[in-house]
């Protein structure tokens, strides 16, 4: 039973408004706290909880929830500082991923430049790009071949867009697309902030064999307003989020790395 000042059983609706109260005014809540102070059980809370991250009220984390994500540096340039070690981690154990031979897109993104950097000396394939940071990241590398795609460059994403660039990729098929998003969620897949950025990174999808995203923790749970892949398409996740907040893709269907 869950109980207010007069004693009686909360309905649903009130339950979630007290949730998102007690955030607003603590910063985060933890479930099981949650179910104390609300007397109903666990799976109860994690109901409530669902449905608050469904509606984009809230972020679901391991054990609780926190405030929903703010939109975070708009620039490629400002979110390069951001979360060194988590994009490092994910990045290293995505490079397991690739085979000598394949012809592989990357997005752009800062993780996707630092699975660039990464790229193993030894490797011998073909790299299509649409950052200039990522093609330059693999000038110098042996034995790569890199296609750099052409198109307006947007400044702010720090990739080409536009009509020349979404052609071009459409008459390639590359064996796999390495790809980073703004957001990963398991309704809405993986979404971006930019729609001139969204419409060539579509494109790329489109022609690939498999779908490798590169998407750490923060980046879980939230929704960018123009989607670039459905969570079915999504061939392996590659996260550092806690296995908790992992399992709902594994139950989508999608093969799942934790790094």
């Amino acid at each position: 039973m869950a109980a207010t000042d007069a004693g009686r059983e909360l309905l649903g609706e009130e339950r979630r408004e007290l949730i998102l109260r007690w955030l607003g005014a603590e910063g985060k809540v933890r479930a099981s706290d949650l179910s104390l102070r609300l007397r109903v059980s666990l799976d109860t809370v994690r109901r409530d909880l669902q449905e608050l991250s469904d509606a984009g009220l809230l972020r679901r984390v391991h054990g609780g929830a926190l405030p929903p994500s703010s939109p975070g540096p708009d620039s490629f340039v400002e979110r390069l500082p951001d979360d060194t070690a988590a994009k490092a981690a994910v990045a290293q154990a995505a490079i397991a991923l690739i085979q000598p031979g394949e012809v592989i897109s990357l997005s752009g993104g800062t993780t996707t430049l630092e699975f660039a950097r990464r790229l193993p000396d030894d490797l011998e394939a073909t790299v299509i790009a649409t950052n200039p940071d990522i093609a330059v990241a693999l000038a110098d590398h042996p034995h790569l071949t890199v296609d750099v795609i052409g198109g307006r460059l947007h400044p702010a994403a720090r990739t080409v867009t536009g009509p020349e660039a979404v052609d071009a990729l459409r008459r390639v098929r590359p064996d796999v697309c390495v790809l980073t998003a703004c957001s990963l969620h398991p309704r809405a897949g993986m979404t971006l902030r930019h729609r001139e950025e969204a419409l060539v990174v579509r494109a790329m999808v489109e022609g690939a064999g498999r779908l490798l995203s590169l998407t750490t923790a923060g980046k879980l749970g939230s929704a960018g307003p123009y989607p670039v892949a459905g969570i079915e398409r999504i061939d392996i996740l590659v996260s550092d989020a806690p296995e908790d907040d992992l399992q709902v893709y594994r139950d989508l269907g999608v093969e799942v790395l934790r790094a």
